[in-house]
Protein backbone atom coordinates (compact mmCIF):
# COMPACT_ATOMS: atom_id res chain seq x y z
CA UNK A 1 0.00 0.00 0.00
CA UNK A 2 1.22 3.45 -0.46
CA UNK A 3 2.69 5.85 1.84
CA UNK A 4 0.38 6.67 4.55
CA UNK A 5 0.28 10.04 6.83
CA UNK A 6 -2.25 8.50 9.72
CA UNK A 7 -3.02 4.82 10.30
CA UNK A 8 -4.52 3.57 7.28
CA UNK A 9 -8.31 4.26 5.28
CA UNK A 10 -9.42 0.72 4.09
CA UNK A 11 -10.72 -1.12 7.04
CA UNK A 12 -11.53 -4.86 7.11
CA UNK A 13 -14.45 -7.39 8.43
CA UNK A 14 -13.70 -9.82 11.37
CA UNK A 15 -15.00 -13.17 10.82
CA UNK A 16 -17.57 -14.67 13.67
CA UNK A 17 -15.11 -16.25 15.66
CA UNK A 18 -12.94 -13.09 16.46
CA UNK A 19 -15.70 -11.04 17.59
CA UNK A 20 -14.96 -9.57 20.71
CA UNK A 21 -17.49 -9.26 23.97
CA UNK A 22 -18.00 -6.80 26.85
CA UNK A 23 -17.33 -8.71 30.15
CA UNK A 24 -19.34 -7.20 33.51
CA UNK A 25 -16.96 -5.45 35.44
CA UNK A 26 -17.70 -2.49 37.99
CA UNK A 27 -18.56 1.25 36.14
CA UNK A 28 -15.71 3.89 36.35
CA UNK A 29 -15.49 7.65 35.86
CA UNK A 30 -12.16 8.98 34.36
CA UNK A 31 -10.06 12.23 36.09
CA UNK A 32 -7.73 14.68 34.71
CA UNK A 33 -6.38 16.39 37.85
CA UNK A 34 -3.36 17.18 39.56
CA UNK A 35 -0.84 14.59 41.14
CA UNK A 36 -1.61 16.48 44.28
CA UNK A 37 -5.20 14.77 44.43
CA UNK A 38 -4.18 11.09 44.01
CA UNK A 39 -3.90 10.47 47.50
CA UNK A 40 -8.15 11.63 47.65
CA UNK A 41 -8.98 9.23 44.92
CA UNK A 42 -11.39 6.25 45.09
CA UNK A 43 -10.23 2.75 44.57
CA UNK A 44 -9.58 2.28 41.16
CA UNK A 45 -12.01 -0.15 39.33
CA UNK A 46 -12.19 -0.58 35.56
CA UNK A 47 -15.37 -0.96 33.25
CA UNK A 48 -12.98 -2.03 30.32
CA UNK A 49 -11.68 -5.57 30.12
CA UNK A 50 -10.79 -6.76 26.87
CA UNK A 51 -12.32 -10.33 26.98
CA UNK A 52 -13.11 -12.43 24.17
CA UNK A 53 -15.40 -15.79 23.03
CA UNK A 54 -14.09 -18.94 22.61
CA UNK A 55 -10.56 -18.46 24.10
CA UNK A 56 -10.06 -15.53 21.59
CA UNK A 57 -7.14 -14.67 23.85
CA UNK A 58 -5.14 -15.94 26.65
CA UNK A 59 -6.33 -15.32 29.93
CA UNK A 60 -4.59 -12.46 32.06
CA UNK A 61 -3.90 -11.83 35.62
CA UNK A 62 -4.12 -7.94 35.79
CA UNK A 63 -1.27 -6.27 37.84
CA UNK A 64 -0.13 -2.58 39.16
CA UNK A 65 1.97 -0.25 36.58
CA UNK A 66 3.64 2.80 36.74
CA UNK A 67 2.37 5.37 34.11
CA UNK A 68 4.02 8.55 33.74
CA UNK A 69 3.37 11.88 32.61
CA UNK A 70 -0.19 13.30 31.79
CA UNK A 71 -2.39 10.26 32.31
CA UNK A 72 -6.02 9.18 31.86
CA UNK A 73 -6.98 7.07 35.20
CA UNK A 74 -10.24 4.99 35.97
CA UNK A 75 -11.82 5.51 38.82
CA UNK A 76 -15.15 4.18 41.04
CA UNK A 77 -16.10 4.24 44.05
CA UNK A 78 -16.60 1.64 46.70
CA UNK A 79 -20.15 1.01 44.91
CA UNK A 80 -19.48 2.45 41.96
CA UNK A 81 -22.67 5.43 42.08
CA UNK A 82 -21.56 7.46 45.32
CA UNK A 83 -20.57 10.87 43.56
CA UNK A 84 -16.76 11.58 43.47
CA UNK A 85 -14.88 14.82 44.28
CA UNK A 86 -13.49 17.11 41.38
CA UNK A 87 -14.93 17.23 37.88
CA UNK A 88 -15.49 13.53 36.45
CA UNK A 89 -14.94 12.23 32.80
CA UNK A 90 -17.92 9.84 33.25
CA UNK A 91 -18.04 7.56 30.11
CA UNK A 92 -20.68 4.90 31.77
CA UNK A 93 -23.24 3.84 29.05
CA UNK A 94 -21.53 5.50 26.38
CA UNK A 95 -20.75 4.01 22.62
CA UNK A 96 -17.71 4.70 20.63
CA UNK A 97 -16.74 3.85 17.21
CA UNK A 98 -13.01 4.24 16.21
CA UNK A 99 -12.51 4.35 12.68
CA UNK A 100 -8.77 3.85 11.77
CA UNK A 101 -7.56 1.51 14.49
CA UNK A 102 -4.94 -0.76 12.93
CA UNK A 103 -1.83 -1.41 15.78
CA UNK A 104 -1.52 -0.29 19.41
CA UNK A 105 0.33 2.52 18.92
CA UNK A 106 -1.49 5.39 16.51
CA UNK A 107 -3.51 8.10 17.93
CA UNK A 108 -6.97 6.26 17.69
CA UNK A 109 -5.34 3.23 19.83
CA UNK A 110 -4.70 5.77 22.43
CA UNK A 111 -8.11 7.27 21.92
CA UNK A 112 -9.91 4.26 22.41
CA UNK A 113 -7.77 3.69 25.74
CA UNK A 114 -9.15 7.03 27.21
CA UNK A 115 -12.44 6.13 26.03
CA UNK A 116 -12.53 3.43 28.08
CA UNK A 117 -10.84 3.66 30.44
CA UNK A 118 -13.54 6.74 31.18
CA UNK A 119 -16.17 3.72 30.72
CA UNK A 120 -17.37 3.86 27.30
CA UNK A 121 -18.15 0.81 25.45
CA UNK A 122 -15.44 0.67 22.37
CA UNK A 123 -16.34 -0.77 18.77
CA UNK A 124 -13.31 -0.57 16.18
CA UNK A 125 -13.25 -0.34 12.36
CA UNK A 126 -9.94 -1.64 10.77
CA UNK A 127 -8.78 -1.87 7.06
CA UNK A 128 -9.25 -4.57 5.38
CA UNK A 129 -5.62 -6.41 4.30
CA UNK A 130 -4.96 -5.19 8.10
CA UNK A 131 -7.51 -7.02 9.65
CA UNK A 132 -5.47 -10.51 9.67
CA UNK A 133 -2.40 -8.79 11.32
CA UNK A 134 -3.95 -7.18 13.97
CA UNK A 135 -6.31 -9.42 15.10
CA UNK A 136 -3.54 -12.72 15.02
CA UNK A 137 -1.68 -10.11 17.13
CA UNK A 138 -5.00 -9.88 19.75
CA UNK A 139 -4.65 -13.38 19.74
CA UNK A 140 -0.86 -13.62 20.10
CA UNK A 141 -1.22 -11.15 23.40
CA UNK A 142 1.66 -8.84 21.28
CA UNK A 143 -0.86 -5.75 22.27
CA UNK A 144 -1.09 -6.98 25.91
CA UNK A 145 1.06 -4.46 27.76
CA UNK A 146 -0.76 -1.84 25.59
CA UNK A 147 -3.88 -2.93 26.54
CA UNK A 148 -3.31 -2.36 30.16
CA UNK A 149 -5.45 0.58 31.70
CA UNK A 150 -4.19 2.72 34.13
CA UNK A 151 -5.69 0.57 37.25
CA UNK A 152 -3.75 -2.52 35.64
CA UNK A 153 -6.82 -3.91 34.00
CA UNK A 154 -7.14 -4.66 30.30
CA UNK A 155 -8.88 -2.83 27.97
CA UNK A 156 -11.86 -4.41 26.46
CA UNK A 157 -13.31 -4.20 22.31
CA UNK A 158 -16.44 -4.89 22.35
CA UNK A 159 -16.58 -5.62 18.58
CA UNK A 160 -14.46 -4.92 15.45
CA UNK A 161 -15.61 -4.20 12.18
CA UNK A 162 -14.52 -4.17 8.34
CA UNK A 163 -14.03 -0.51 6.79
CA UNK A 164 -13.05 0.53 3.68
CA UNK A 165 -13.78 4.72 4.42
CA UNK A 166 -13.23 5.32 0.73
CA UNK A 167 -15.90 3.47 -0.61
CA UNK A 168 -19.87 4.93 0.11
CA UNK A 169 -21.54 2.05 -0.72
CA UNK A 170 -21.38 -1.66 -2.45
CA UNK A 171 -21.90 -0.10 -5.91
CA UNK A 172 -19.03 2.27 -5.38
CA UNK A 173 -16.59 -0.79 -5.40
CA UNK A 174 -14.79 -1.19 -8.47
CA UNK A 175 -14.14 -5.02 -9.65
CA UNK A 176 -10.16 -5.36 -9.28
CA UNK A 177 -10.75 -4.55 -5.19
CA UNK A 178 -13.82 -6.83 -5.15
CA UNK A 179 -11.62 -9.64 -6.58
CA UNK A 180 -8.81 -8.66 -4.36
CA UNK A 181 -7.39 -11.96 -2.14
CA UNK A 182 -6.40 -8.94 0.41
CA UNK A 183 -10.42 -8.64 0.91
CA UNK A 184 -11.19 -12.13 0.01
CA UNK A 185 -13.35 -13.14 2.86
CA UNK A 186 -14.67 -10.15 3.76
CA UNK A 187 -18.37 -8.56 3.82
CA UNK A 188 -19.90 -5.26 4.57
CA UNK A 189 -17.17 -3.19 4.64
CA UNK A 190 -18.16 -0.30 3.04
CA UNK A 191 -19.07 2.87 5.17
CA UNK A 192 -22.56 2.26 4.50
CA UNK A 193 -22.84 -1.22 4.94
CA UNK A 194 -20.91 -0.84 8.48
CA UNK A 195 -23.29 2.11 9.72
CA UNK A 196 -26.35 -0.09 9.40
CA UNK A 197 -23.95 -3.20 10.83
CA UNK A 198 -23.51 -0.98 14.30
CA UNK A 199 -27.01 -0.02 14.13
CA UNK A 200 -28.38 -3.49 13.78
CA UNK A 201 -25.97 -4.96 16.10
CA UNK A 202 -26.16 -2.01 18.81
CA UNK A 203 -29.07 0.56 17.39
CA UNK A 204 -27.09 3.44 18.39
CA UNK A 205 -23.47 4.92 19.14
CA UNK A 206 -22.51 8.31 21.33
CA UNK A 207 -19.24 8.65 19.88
CA UNK A 208 -17.70 8.94 16.99
CA UNK A 209 -13.75 9.16 15.83
CA UNK A 210 -12.50 9.85 12.40
CA UNK A 211 -8.68 8.52 12.62
CA UNK A 212 -7.51 7.41 9.13
CA UNK A 213 -5.61 9.36 6.36
CA UNK A 214 -3.86 8.07 3.12
CA UNK A 215 -2.27 9.89 0.95
CA UNK A 216 -0.39 7.68 -1.97
CA UNK A 217 1.89 10.19 -3.19
CA UNK A 218 2.78 12.09 0.35
CA UNK A 219 6.40 12.24 0.01
CA UNK A 220 6.11 14.35 -3.33
CA UNK A 221 6.45 17.93 -3.28
CA UNK A 222 2.74 19.83 -4.36
CA UNK A 223 4.08 20.60 -7.80
CA UNK A 224 4.70 17.29 -8.70
CA UNK A 225 1.60 15.66 -7.58
CA UNK A 226 -0.80 13.91 -9.50
CA UNK A 227 -4.31 14.72 -10.26
CA UNK A 228 -5.10 11.04 -8.96
CA UNK A 229 -2.61 11.33 -5.72
CA UNK A 230 -4.35 14.72 -4.69
CA UNK A 231 -8.03 13.38 -5.26
CA UNK A 232 -6.88 10.03 -3.02
CA UNK A 233 -5.50 11.82 -0.37
CA UNK A 234 -8.82 14.17 -0.20
CA UNK A 235 -10.92 11.29 -0.82
CA UNK A 236 -9.12 9.40 2.05
CA UNK A 237 -8.19 11.44 4.55
CA UNK A 238 -11.27 14.08 4.62
CA UNK A 239 -14.00 13.36 2.61
CA UNK A 240 -14.02 9.88 4.29
CA UNK A 241 -15.55 11.64 7.47
CA UNK A 242 -18.01 13.75 5.71
CA UNK A 243 -19.30 10.22 4.59
CA UNK A 244 -18.85 8.44 7.92
CA UNK A 245 -20.66 10.87 9.49
CA UNK A 246 -23.23 11.30 6.65
CA UNK A 247 -23.89 7.37 8.08
CA UNK A 248 -23.29 7.40 11.55
CA UNK A 249 -24.68 10.70 12.72
CA UNK A 250 -28.19 9.23 12.02
CA UNK A 251 -27.84 7.06 14.81
CA UNK A 252 -25.53 8.97 17.54
CA UNK A 253 -27.76 10.25 20.51
CA UNK A 254 -28.34 13.50 20.99
CA UNK A 255 -25.64 15.02 22.74
CA UNK A 256 -22.90 12.75 21.16
CA UNK A 257 -19.77 13.98 19.66
CA UNK A 258 -17.53 13.33 16.57
CA UNK A 259 -14.00 13.92 16.96
CA UNK A 260 -11.16 13.67 14.35
CA UNK A 261 -7.52 14.29 13.84
CA UNK A 262 -6.10 17.32 11.81
CA UNK A 263 -2.28 18.12 11.72
CA UNK A 264 -0.87 21.79 11.77
CA UNK A 265 0.26 21.13 8.17
CA UNK A 266 -3.06 22.20 6.96
CA UNK A 267 -2.13 26.20 8.24
CA UNK A 268 1.58 26.18 7.92
CA UNK A 269 4.28 24.75 5.39
CA UNK A 270 5.62 22.12 6.41
CA UNK A 271 8.38 20.50 3.50
CA UNK A 272 7.92 16.57 2.84
CA UNK A 273 4.21 16.38 4.25
CA UNK A 274 2.84 16.68 0.47
CA UNK A 275 0.66 14.52 -2.36
CA UNK A 276 -1.90 16.60 -1.28
CA UNK A 277 -2.15 15.88 2.49
CA UNK A 278 -2.04 19.61 3.22
CA UNK A 279 -4.80 20.36 1.60
CA UNK A 280 -7.01 17.07 3.09
CA UNK A 281 -6.22 18.76 5.96
CA UNK A 282 -7.20 21.66 5.44
CA UNK A 283 -10.30 20.98 4.02
CA UNK A 284 -11.12 18.39 7.30
CA UNK A 285 -10.79 21.84 9.46
CA UNK A 286 -13.01 23.67 7.26
CA UNK A 287 -15.22 21.10 7.15
CA UNK A 288 -15.13 20.23 10.99
CA UNK A 289 -16.48 24.24 11.29
CA UNK A 290 -19.51 23.39 8.55
CA UNK A 291 -20.47 19.72 9.60
CA UNK A 292 -20.88 21.19 13.49
CA UNK A 293 -23.77 23.72 12.66
CA UNK A 294 -25.35 21.15 10.49
CA UNK A 295 -25.07 18.05 12.53
CA UNK A 296 -25.20 20.02 16.14
CA UNK A 297 -29.01 22.17 14.60
CA UNK A 298 -29.99 18.63 12.74
CA UNK A 299 -28.94 16.23 15.46
CA UNK A 300 -27.85 17.52 18.05
CA UNK A 301 -24.19 16.43 17.65
CA UNK A 302 -21.19 18.58 18.31
CA UNK A 303 -18.09 18.17 16.01
CA UNK A 304 -14.77 18.97 16.50
CA UNK A 305 -10.81 18.11 15.79
CA UNK A 306 -7.84 17.88 17.25
CA UNK A 307 -4.43 19.18 15.78
CA UNK A 308 -1.88 16.81 17.30
CA UNK A 309 1.90 16.86 17.12
CA UNK A 310 4.41 14.42 15.42
CA UNK A 311 3.73 10.91 16.96
CA UNK A 312 6.60 8.09 15.63
CA UNK A 313 3.34 5.59 14.75
CA UNK A 314 3.76 3.32 12.16
CA UNK A 315 1.77 4.81 9.87
CA UNK A 316 3.91 8.59 10.53
CA UNK A 317 7.19 6.47 9.82
CA UNK A 318 6.33 5.52 5.96
CA UNK A 319 6.39 9.97 5.87
CA UNK A 320 10.07 9.35 5.99
CA UNK A 321 10.75 12.46 8.01
CA UNK A 322 8.85 11.99 11.16
CA UNK A 323 11.99 11.60 13.89
CA UNK A 324 13.56 15.20 12.20
CA UNK A 325 9.73 16.63 12.99
CA UNK A 326 9.92 15.03 16.44
CA UNK A 327 13.30 16.72 17.59
CA UNK A 328 12.14 20.19 16.31
CA UNK A 329 9.29 19.82 18.17
CA UNK A 330 11.07 19.35 21.17
CA UNK A 331 13.65 22.09 20.40
CA UNK A 332 11.04 24.48 19.49
CA UNK A 333 7.81 23.92 21.16
CA UNK A 334 6.98 26.24 24.67
CA UNK A 335 6.38 22.64 26.65
CA UNK A 336 10.08 21.01 25.66
CA UNK A 337 9.05 17.11 25.75
CA UNK A 338 7.94 14.58 23.15
CA UNK A 339 4.32 14.52 22.99
CA UNK A 340 2.72 11.06 23.46
CA UNK A 341 -0.50 9.39 22.14
CA UNK A 342 -1.62 9.17 25.37
CA UNK A 343 -2.25 12.63 25.84
CA UNK A 344 -4.34 13.25 22.79
CA UNK A 345 -6.21 10.41 23.97
CA UNK A 346 -6.77 12.50 27.07
CA UNK A 347 -7.77 15.37 24.99
CA UNK A 348 -10.16 13.16 22.65
CA UNK A 349 -12.00 11.59 25.98
CA UNK A 350 -12.45 15.39 27.12
CA UNK A 351 -14.01 16.41 24.22
CA UNK A 352 -16.35 13.35 24.18
CA UNK A 353 -17.43 14.11 27.77
CA UNK A 354 -20.43 16.59 29.06
CA UNK A 355 -17.65 18.70 30.68
CA UNK A 356 -17.10 19.90 26.56
CA UNK A 357 -20.74 20.51 26.09
CA UNK A 358 -20.31 23.56 24.68
CA UNK A 359 -17.96 23.05 22.60
CA UNK A 360 -17.91 22.62 18.84
CA UNK A 361 -16.88 23.40 15.65
CA UNK A 362 -13.52 23.74 17.45
CA UNK A 363 -9.43 22.43 16.38
CA UNK A 364 -8.08 21.76 19.59
CA UNK A 365 -4.44 22.06 19.54
CA UNK A 366 -2.57 19.26 21.88
CA UNK A 367 0.93 20.05 20.63
CA UNK A 368 2.86 20.80 23.17
CA UNK A 369 2.07 24.43 21.63
CA UNK A 370 4.29 24.37 18.61
CA UNK A 371 1.28 26.25 16.44
CA UNK A 372 1.83 28.80 18.82
CA UNK A 373 5.43 29.53 17.48
CA UNK A 374 6.26 31.83 14.53
CA UNK A 375 9.92 30.96 14.17
CA UNK A 376 12.50 27.99 15.44
CA UNK A 377 14.06 29.17 17.91
CA UNK A 378 16.73 26.58 17.49
CA UNK A 379 18.06 28.75 14.74
CA UNK A 380 21.57 29.93 14.72
CA UNK A 381 20.13 33.35 13.77
CA UNK A 382 19.32 33.70 17.60
CA UNK A 383 21.79 32.34 19.32
CA UNK A 384 22.30 35.33 20.86
CA UNK A 385 19.39 35.80 22.07
CA UNK A 386 18.53 34.85 26.13
CA UNK A 387 15.76 31.67 24.93
CA UNK A 388 14.37 30.19 27.62
CA UNK A 389 15.00 26.77 27.96
CA UNK A 390 14.50 23.85 30.18
CA UNK A 391 16.43 23.07 33.31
Amino acid sequence: MAATATPGTHMASPKPDVALRRSSVKPCVAFLGAEQREASWAKLASSSRISSRDSFLPKHSSKAVTVRGVVTRAMCSANGSTPLPGLPIDLRGKRAFIAGVADDNGYGWAIAKSLAAAGAEILLGTWVPALNIFESSLRRGKFDESRVLPDGSLMEITKVYPLDAVFDCPEDVPEDIRTNKRYAGSAKWTVQEVAESVKQDFGSIDIFVHSLANGPEVSKPLLQTSRYGYLQAISASSYSFISLLQHFVPIMNPGGCSISLTYIASERIIPGYGGGMSSAKAALESDTRVLAFEAGRKHKVRVNTISAGPLRSRAAKAIGFIDMMINYSIENAPLQKELSAEEVGNAAAFLASPLASAITGTVLYVDNGLQAMGVGVDSPIFEDLDIPKAK
